[in-house]
C-alpha cells in the first residue's frame, strides 16, 4: 500500500485504497471494513499524496506531516481525533509549528489525525514516504 493509492471520498467516512480502473471510474477498497465500491467521476475524490497544509510561508504536503507524526510517535497511533480542539491544536503545533491558524481549522487537524491513525492501525510504512517531489518524479519517469 502506497500513499499515492490512498484516497478520501467526500461524503464517505475513512480512507480508501485504489484497487482497479473500471469503465466509469475506479474501484476502491475501504481501509475500515475492506468493502469494495465503485467510484465514478461524479464523486469528489482527494488523493492523500496531493493534499497540503497551509503554513505562513508555504504549503506542506500531507505526506511530510504524516512522516513527522510517525517519527514523533514511533509509527504508532497519535492522539485521538476526538480530543478537545484545544488539545488537537496544541498537538498539531508540535508537529507543524508554523501552520496557518487562520486557514487550518480544528476540523482539518481532526481529519489529519483520524487519517494518520487509520493508516497507523493498518501498519502503513511511513518510513517509505519520500521527503520531496523530485524523488517521486524520478520514480515515475
Amino acid at each position: 500500500m502506497e500513499l499515492k493509492d490512498i484516497v478520501a471520498i467526500n461524503g464517505k467516512p475513512g480512507l480508501y485504497e485504489i484497487k482497479a480502473q473500471s469503465k466509469g471510474g475506479i474501484i476502491v477498497s475501504s481501509l475500515i471494513d475492506g468493502k469494495k465500491i465503485p467510484v465514478t467521476i461524479s464523486h469528489n475524490i482527494s488523493a492523500l499524496n496531493e493534499i497540503a497544509i497551509y503554513t505562513y510561508e508555504e504549503e506542506v504536503p500531507l505526506r511530510l506531516i504524516f512522516k513527522t507524526i510517525a517519527e514523533k510517535e514511533g509509527g504508532k497511533e497519535a492522539i485521538s481525533h476526538k480530543e478537545s480542539s484545544k488539545k488537537l491544536v496544541s498537538y498539531f503545533r508540535e508537529i507543524l509549528p508554523n501552520f496557518d491558524e487562520e486557514r487550518v481549522y480544528a476540523s482539518n487537524i481532526k481529519k489529519v489525525l483520524q487519517w494518520y491513525n487509520l493508516l497507523a492501525s493498518k501498519n502503513f510504512d511511513f518510513s517509505s514516504i519520500k521527503e520531496d517531489e523530485e524523488e517521486n518524479n524520478e520514480q515515475e519517469a
